[in-house]
């Protein structure tokens, strides 16, 4: 019997963007019943926009536990051993880059399981393509620090690293970005370079590189929506 595959999945973006996903995945999707996913409600939406034959309540989904350390029932890869595909799905994007999908292909490797990436819309690289920095030398950092002395600091060392052309992308949760741009003008220099691309492939799409002088002057509304932010040079 040959041995099924573990397939990386991209999912969306934003609402209504389903164009953005490449129509080879549509043939991925059509012929694989199980889904490793992080969000059960939002990968049985995604599936159904791209192939709206697919016979949902057929599928098998395993949803990792976001409370748990996104643990889940590993059990389910075995499937592979007996022919059947398996798909990871992050809940926006493609699985493993920010993302606790990278849990299940380590676990992958362990088992010596065929892994295949698939090519889909990333915040991250698509904001980094946008940004006008270099793209040679740079470092995501994902969230923050909560602690606020750490989230200065924090700030301030990519801040330096960005001036010195090592591009620098990091993030926060949707409802903390306004505060996360109030914090970057308070504490860093008005001369240094920021990009902020804001809900990427939406509608509303927003990505601009300013010095933060600039910043100051003309703040967008970045209130519970989601956005990189990147300091370059």
């Amino acid at each position: 019997m040959q041995q099924g595959k573990l397939y990386l999945i991209p999912t969306v973006l934003a609402e209504n963007t389903a164009h953005t996903i490449p129509a080879y995945i549509k043939e991925i999707i059509e012929k694989t019943d199980i889904y490793i996913v992080e969000n059960l409600k939002t990968a049985r939406r995604f599936i159904k926009s791209i192939y709206k034959e697919k016979i949902i309540d057929e599928c098998t989904f395993i949803e990792m536990d976001k409370h748990h350390k996104y643990q889940f029932d590993e059990t389910i890869l075995t499937e592979i051993f007996n022919g059947k595909d398996i798909g990871l799905m992050s809940e926006a994007g493609v699985p493993c880059i920010a993302d606790p999908g990278n849990k299940v292909v380590e676990m992958a490797h362990e088992m010596e399981i065929k892994i295949v990436p698939l090519v889909g819309p990333s915040s991250i690289v698509m904001a980094l393509m946008s940004s006008g920095f270099n793209g040679q030398q740079f470092a995501f950092n994902g969230y923050l620090p909560l602690d606020s002395a750490e989230r200065k600091n924090k700030l301030l060392q990519m801040e330096s690293a960005g001036k010195k052309g090592n591009t620098q992308i990091f993030m926060d949760t949707p409802f903390r970005n306004q505060r996360l741009l109030e914090e970057i003008i308070q504490f860093c220099k008005f001369d240094s370079m920021l990009c902020i691309a804001c809900n990427i492939t939406a509608k509303d799409e927003y990505i601009k590189t300013l010095p933060l002088a600039e910043w100051k002057k003309r703040k967008p509304d970045l209130n519970k929506k989601p956005a990189i932010f990147i300091f370059g040079k």
